[in-house]
């Protein structure tokens, strides 16, 4: 403690963490907006990412809180279930998650398939302008980004038509208007300034002193009040299986989007690595905590842990000490921030889901073949027309096979040797199912009243069903007058858990 501040790293730590707490203050607000649910739950989730995730993380310098990733889960579940259901399944979650931690199955997660993980992020960027498109206009956005998509030219005429929405409209595009600018402009002393804070706080001045009628942010006068703890006939209702599947996919993007900033975060500074089963553990135990104080899901979040390290935080304290201005400003400033417009905050958000859609990766993607862009289209496809659970399962399914098509790659070489009615059949790379097709059609083109020897020198596996081409091929050749010396044992050696011989 004596070397903590003797070494300056207080003071880093206090400039790192009001930095780190002037980003996520905002963010948090208009993520529990976005998500269907009172602002004051995503201060709450920030707080408890702050004090409690803060001081037991495997990732020092990441900072956790509501993320605009779950955001779209959230808004789901809420409009489907109620927000009652919310904490029991964000409970379960965690639970979830620690039990990962502990079996340390950490690492697996960052096994994820980046094109999914970026066509998931686009995905859920598109679908976070699409709602937040209507929030800027006042209205409520409807529970899918297609139907959000149609609806938005009728939004549109309703709003200039009469109401709030034309005011409100003003109010998100000036927002976004003034981090576009700061983000050209900024000058370098101020860098520490994020321009979310500098827009709200300019928008939110300009709507008091103008009077302008527009629909403000509800944070309760006393914190505490919004806690909502889960009642025990709500925690049973948690076993249905739509709910059950829900706990799933949120323990499951959660700990991916976590775990990869971490990696994120590690190649930022040069100070202790993360520990990930430790971290997935300790995201877990905060997301156990948020779901029994009816709070929003958590996970580390890059936004807030790049500026935590791009302003000079040194250890976990800037973390926690963020966590601890949330909860101060909530507790005695409330009625500062009853003053924000809801349409600045959905602006913020516009903002981040266009920026979470970089449409560059696909041209760095295409770098490691056109199929790994083709998956991050696919998966960003499937999330806006369907929903975050199909899209991520389809972006993993194609994944999968197109694991399988490069895992299979064959030649096959046919070569009529010297001697009058000797061939030879050349395997080279890995026999799979997925090539029957193509070895039938060689082992078909081989003349009548042949012998034919398989040349197994650059073959390194072989499945069942290729075996299967060749022994049937094998059996059936002396109708033809044809015969095929293959050594059956250095065949089988190349089946996996293949004992027996031909």
């Amino acid at each position: 403690m004596k070397n903590y501040f003797s070494q300056c790293l207080f003071s880093r730590d206090l400039l790192g963490s009001v930095v780190v707490f002037l980003v996520a203050l905002p963010l948090c607000m208009g993520i529990a907006i976005a998500s269907g649910m009172p602002p004051a739950a995503g201060l709450i989730t920030g707080i408890v990412g702050g004090l409690m995730v803060g001081f037991i993380s495997g990732s020092p310098l990441q900072v956790s809180g509501p993320a605009a990733g779950l955001a779209v889960l959230v808004f789901e579940l809420v409009r489907t279930h109620g927000a009652a259901a919310l904490g029991p399944v964000i409970l379960l979650a965690g639970l979830i998650q620690v039990a990962a931690g502990l079996c340390r199955v950490g690492i697996w997660f960052r096994m994820t398939s980046p094109a999914v993980v970026a066509g998931m992020l686009s995905g859920i960027g598109i679908l976070i302008v699409a709602s937040q498109a209507h929030v800027m206009l006042d209205a409520s956005p409807a529970a899918k980004g297609l139907q959000n998509f149609a609806a938005l030219p009728g939004a549109l005429m309703t709003a200039f038509d009469g109401g709030t929405g034309k005011a409100a409209l003003a109010v998100g595009l000036a927002t976004i208007a003034i981090m576009l600018a700061w983000e050209k402009l900024r000058p370098a002393r101020l860098k520490f300034v994020p321009g979310a804070l500098l827009a709200v706080v300019a928008v939110t001045g300009v709507v008091q002193l103008a009077s302008i009628g527009v629909k403000k942010v509800d944070v309760p006068s006393n914190l505490f009040s919004a806690i909502t703890m889960p009642t025990w006939s709500g925690l049973a209702e948690v076993f249905d299986p739509t709910l059950l599947i829900a706990a799933v996919t949120f323990a499951f993007i959660a700990s991916a989007e976590t775990l990869l900033s971490a990696a994120a975060v590690d190649r930022m500074h040069d100070g202790p690595r993360t520990q990930y089963d430790r971290e997935l553990t300790a995201q877990g135990v905060g997301n156990m905590l948020c779901g029994f104080l009816g709070a929003l899901p958590m996970t580390g979040v890059i936004v807030r842990s790049s500026a935590n390290v791009q302003s000079g935080s040194a250890t976990r304290g800037a973390t926690i000490m963020h966590g601890a201005w949330l909860m101060v400003f909530a507790l005695l400033l409330p009625w500062l921030l009853r003053m924000t417009p809801v349409s600045c905050l959905a602006g913020i958000l516009v903002y981040t889901g266009v920026k979470m859609v970089n449409l560059g990766q696909i041209r760095d993607l295409a770098v490691y073949g056109k199929g790994t862009a083709a998956i991050y289209l696919a998966t960003t496809i499937a999330i806006v027309a369907t929903d975050l659970l199909a899209g991520v399962i389809i972006g993993f399914g194609l994944s999968l096979f197109r694991l399988a098509l490069l895992s299979s790659r064959l030649k096959i070489g046919l070569h009529n040797d010297a001697t009058p009615g000797e061939a030879s059949l050349h395997l080279e790379g890995s026999a799979t199912f997925l090539k029957v097709p193509s070895m039938a059609r060689t082992l078909e083109r081989v003349p009548n009243n042949t012998r034919l020897t398989l040349v197994l020198d650059r073959l390194s596996h072989v499945d069942q069903a290729c075996l299967e081409v060749l022994r049937e091929w094998s059996r059936n050749a002396s109708a033809r007058g044809c015969e095929l010396v293959v050594d059956w044992k250095a065949l089988h050696s190349r089946v996996e858990g293949q004992r027996a011989a031909a």
